[in-house]
């Protein structure tokens, strides 16, 4: 079941994966960054990996990055890429992604474009809400924020 009461901890999240996309986007080799709490508390960034033959995704290598750390498993996840107007959203994870997190965090929760809203799911309950490009979606999503915190 989606939550959209996130915590501090989910916004930081968010956070850490906009700046690495804010950083490192170009629109053809990184065009989604992510990023993912170990189990230790620790936050791993990844970035999209583009070109003319094959693209790895950014939850991918944010997971490699953690497990080279040599983190046990992944506790929470969010992707982000570009809107319209070059800003940063959340967006959902592709299908390979799903099932990568899947195999590195059973128990993990993926913050997820909810048709705007901003909210968590459990890694296992993510399928209901499709993968699209922030750019893709007929709808604005705002970002993530906790409840009564000035952003």
């Amino acid at each position: 079941m989606i939550s959209f009461e996130l915590s501090a901890s989910d916004v930081e999240l968010y956070e850490a994966a906009r700046r690495q996309l804010l950083t490192s986007h170009h629109s053809e080799n990184h065009r989604v960054a992510a990023a993912v709490r170990g189990e230790s508390g620790t936050i791993y960034l990844g970035l999209h990996l583009g070109s003319k033959r094959i693209n790895v995704c950014a939850e991918s290598s944010a997971v490699a990055n953690a497990r080279m750390a040599r983190e046990p498993s992944v506790s929470s996840v969010v992707a982000v890429s570009m809107d319209g107007q070059g800003q940063p959203q959340v967006t959902n994870p592709c299908g390979l992604c799903r099932e990568l997190l899947r195999m590195y965090g059973t128990g993990a929760t993926v913050l997820v474009d909810a048709q705007g809203e901003v909210g968590k799911v459990n890694i296992a309950e993510l399928l209901p809400y499709p993968w699209m490009r922030a750019a893709e979606t007929e709808w604005d999503t705002l970002p993530p924020s906790v409840e009564g915190r000035a952003s």
